[in-house]
């Protein structure tokens, strides 16, 4: 793929692209599954559990919180005073979490910036959300920020229909190919995987290109790879 040099659209993610998110969830799970310590679940299958009630719950850290507690309601052979509270604490301690920015997003916007239309584009309930975005010190690169319930294809052709967007220059950019790739590929963008080890198991799937998709996509290894295909050489470092 050749350097992108003229103007185009880059819609980024938030949660696991720009900054660091589900790993603060899998700690508080790590260590709710050693608190319950369940005398016959493994691990793996207390965690199957606290799925089943975050399809029901939806995103962000209260729903967290509450799967945890509905979790240990289902799952303790003893429910001692004062557990719940505990359980819900350590899913709402997510809201105070710091703000982690992942090594080398600032400056690759930094220099993507002044070349390129940046939209930010993040999923999930819209007070936690907001709140990410003004502890962000990321949010003065994008000329949108966009919060949405969901990240379908209707979503997509919706963002790009409202703010006018030529579906051939404009990509999004994203860890999820669940939410991220596949409904912006569908909606005929273009779309970039940037991949996080850290990424909710849930929004995995199995991927393929579909021959009726016009736009391109491909994999880089980190964010700042993005400069290889939007930037010209002397303009890489600002």
């Amino acid at each position: 793929m050749t350097n992108l040099l003229a103007h185009q659209t880059l819609i980024f993610d938030a949660d696991d692209t720009l900054w660091e998110c589900n790993k603060y969830f899998e700690d508080a799970i790590t260590e709710f599954i050693a608190f319950l310590h369940h005398e016959h679940l493994t691990p793996g299958e207390v965690r199957q559990v606290i799925d089943s009630f975050e399809r029901v719950n939806g995103y962000g850290a209260e729903a967290f919180a509450r799967s945890l507690v509905e979790t240990y309601r289902k799952l303790a052979t003893e429910n001692d005073p004062g557990d719940e509270d505990v359980i819900e604490r350590l899913g709402l301690r997510i809201l105070d979490q710091e703000m982690e920015t992942i090594p080398g997003v600032e400056q690759t916007l930094t220099s993507l910036q002044p070349h390129h239309q940046l939209i930010l584009c993040t999923k999930g309930e819209e007070q936690e959300q907001q709140l990410k975005l003004t502890r962000s010190p990321l949010t003065r690169f994008f000329e949108h920020t966009i919060i949405v319930h969901d990240k379908t294809v209707e979503t997509y052709r919706e963002i790009a229909e409202g703010l006018n967007f030529e579906p051939s220059t404009t990509w999004m950019i994203g860890n999820s190919l669940r939410s991220d790739i596949y409904p912006a590929l569908e909606t005929g963008l273009n779309a970039i995987y940037v991949p996080n080890p850290h990424t909710w198991h849930m929004e995995h799937m199995e991927f393929g290109r579909a021959d009726h998709w016009p736009g391109q996509w491909l994999e880089v290894e980190s964010i700042s790879q993005l400069l290889n295909h939007f930037m010209a050489d002397s303009a890489r470092h600002p």
